[in-house]
């Protein structure tokens, strides 16, 4: 580019393998620092996709990535981080996004 700047990358397609799935995540997951831990396990997975707080108490994810790496952050959500207390976690199927890494969103 003439500035010298380069540009942002553009959020890339899924890979033909990826799969997309929304957790909700309920118990004691806000002020546990929920999002962080699972911002850093979706990274050292490799998947894309965001986490936020919901205004019910609730946690709501979304992970895209392979299968395997999807499902071991699924069954990371159950646990969650030393100071939350998981009582359940649903997981619904969801639509494939182009997303850049994994992002903390603001509360709905």
């Amino acid at each position: 580019m003439p500035d010298g700047k380069s540009p942002l990358p553009a959020a890339s397609a899924p890979a033909p393998d990826a799969i997309a799935r929304r957790l909700r995540i309920h118990g004691r997951v806000q002020g546990v620092w929920y999002r962080g831990s699972a911002t850093a396990e979706a990274a050292r997975l490799g998947l894309s996709g965001w986490v936020r707080n919901r205004s019910d108490g609730t946690v709501e994810a979304l992970a895209i990535g392979p299968l395997v790496k999807v499902e071991t952050f699924v069954a990371w959500a159950h646990r969650g981080p030393e100071n939350a207390r998981v009582s359940r976690v649903e997981v619904f199927e969801a639509e494939l996004e182009r997303l850049t890494g994994f992002e903390q969103r603001p509360t709905v």
